[in-house]
């Protein structure tokens, strides 16, 4: 089972709330189970570099199953992970990126969120997460 559009679009939603709450401008990107790119967001005026950390924050987190900044605890210097940032074409190990799963707990994709602080980052792929696990409950 895949990450669908319309819970792509919830995602997003709910995402973008967080951010005006947090007063900070994000780009907001959500890949399917497989890698893909389901939809992406910039709010207007984010910055034009953290296109690409989103989209490589949502990656990451569904390279691996985890969330990027737990990958960045596991990755740091002496760690079993160093320097794994390098690979797969470069991978993002600071928070924001966070899998998405469904109801029954299997891995649908992941949400990637870049544009402020790593907390601003993780509060706002969290409030895109939670949307669709709370549409999944209902």
């Amino acid at each position: 089972m895949n990450l669908s559009l319309e819970q792509a679009e919830t995602a997003i939603k709910a995402a973008k709330e967080k951010a005006r709450q947090l007063s900070c401008l994000q780009n907001i990107a959500l890949v399917d189970a497989g890698v893909n790119l389901v939809a992406f967001a910039r709010m207007d005026d984010a910055w034009i570099g953290s296109i690409d950390v989103a989209l490589r924050k949502a990656k990451t987190a569904r390279y691996f199953n985890m969330e990027t900044g737990e990958l960045g605890k596991w990755s740091q210097p002496g760690g079993p992970g160093w320097q794994i940032e390098h690979s797969n074409g470069g991978l993002i190990t600071i928070p924001g990126g966070i899998p998405i799963k469904n109801k029954n707990g299997e891995i649908i994709g992941a949400i990637g969120a870049s544009g402020s602080t790593a907390e601003n980052d993780h509060a706002v792929a969290q409030a895109g997460a939670d949307a669709i696990n709370s549409a999944a409950s209902l």
